[in-house]
């Protein structure tokens, strides 16, 4: 069966004998939290985007909330973000005690909608409410609007945070995602493109002050330790994870290429009146995370090509204003959520590896292709 996401086994292989050397000289340290490997990391990741500063920590999740925390964003401030994305995100923000606005996205992105978002902050300040940050999330390997996003924060007067959890290496006009807004969280599932062999994540910012805030934010609060300086928690990227990201950081541009050239074959072969497929954005560089079609008939597509040994996803079947946890207590753009609402109902993930051969690519397309939504 062809498999619908990275295969975090086959990612190993590929790379076996440097990552089993960078595993074998940690362990042979005898360090393993917050050592020489994580250290390394952070620097080398700060340099692959151009940025000053990389903070490790536990997951992607954390470096969300670390974020907001490092931002200073107090219990009633508000964040603005989408509904189309993981619900780590919203959860995040609820963790930090921020309070989650939801806005719309672009219907081609499937990112924010700068429209909604203004109209959102406006609606807000119109209620008395307190709007204190944006998270962008670069949803699928696509960037966000950013130009326009940054604009509508700047009039604002709020803080930009980037959700790049599945946008790594992605550009925008040449500038890596990441370096847009005052601070970013970057998630390393063993799924993503920069993925470890379990849970790790990273902040990284160019503002010193954030960057040493969030350090203290990740161990305790600790300027010395065990002596907090302020209210933080255990948040920690361990040596091994950090060696293996080491290793697969060299190899990130070389695997987004991959993944760019899967989806050029894809865009190349699909053709169905049905079908939809995922645009590029002017001056974007995709990190082609996942290769996301639309169609109207959904589960008759998935049915067939489940039928033919070729696996699909849906990211994500149900947005988040819709899920048991948040219904009807989460506060929505003016005009709701129309374009999340549509595109939940329509997306389908193909295959998307850096693994994936021709031969299976061509066999997704050929089965795509003979599909007969009329017959089912």
């Amino acid at each position: 069966m062809i498999v619908p996401q990275s295969n975090p086994k086959a990612a190993y292989l590929s790379h076996k004998v440097a990552i089993d050397a960078a595993i074998a000289r940690t362990l042979a340290s005898g360090w393993y939290i917050l050592g020489k490997e994580v250290l390394a990391f952070e620097a080398e990741f700060a340099a692959f985007h151009g940025s000053a500063h990389a903070i490790g920590v536990g997951n992607g999740t954390d470096a969300l909330e670390i974020s907001l925390r490092a931002l200073g964003l107090r219990k009633e401030d508000q964040v603005f973000t989408v509904a189309h994305t993981a619900v780590a995100t919203v959860a995040a923000i609820e963790k930090a005690g921020a309070t989650p606005v939801l806005v719309d996205i672009d219907p081609q992105t499937f990112t924010m909608c700068p429209d909604s978002l203004e109209s959102a902050i406006k609606d807000q300040i119109r209620r008395g409410g307190r709007p204190g940050a944006v998270i962008a999330v670069h949803l699928y390997g696509h960037p966000a609007a950013l130009d326009e996003i940054a604009g509508i924060c700047l009039r604002y007067g709020l803080k930009l945070i980037e959700d790049c959890a599945q946008a790594h290496g992605a550009s925008l006009n040449g500038q890596k995602v990441g370096t847009f807004g005052d601070i970013a969280a970057f998630s390393f599932y063993p799924t993503k493109n920069l993925g470890a062999l379990g849970d790790g994540g990273a902040i990284m910012t160019s503002d010193s002050m954030l960057a040493a805030r969030a350090s203290l934010l990740r161990e305790y609060g600790w300027e010395q330790r065990y002596v907090s300086s302020i209210q933080g928690g255990n948040s920690r990227l361990d040596e091994i994870q950090a060696a293996i990201l080491r290793v697969k950081l060299c190899l990130l541009d070389q695997t987004n290429q991959m993944r760019r050239n899967v989806a050029a074959l894809y865009g190349q072969g699909i053709r169905h009146a049905s079908v939809v497929l995922p645009p590029t954005g002017t001056g974007v560089t995709h990190a082609c995370h996942q290769f996301v079609i639309r169609t109207g008939q959904r589960d008759s597509l998935r049915i067939h090509l489940a039928e033919h040994g070729i696996g699909t996803l849906i990211h994500y079947p149900s947005p988040i204003h819709l899920q048991p946890a948040y219904l009807d207590r989460i506060a929505l753009a003016p005009n709701g959520l129309p374009q999340t609402v549509s595109a939940a109902a329509q997306v389908l993930s193909l295959p998307m590896f850096p693994e994936l051969t021709t031969v299976e690519i061509e066999e997704v397309i050929q089965h795509l292709n003979t599909w007969s939504p009329a017959s089912m």
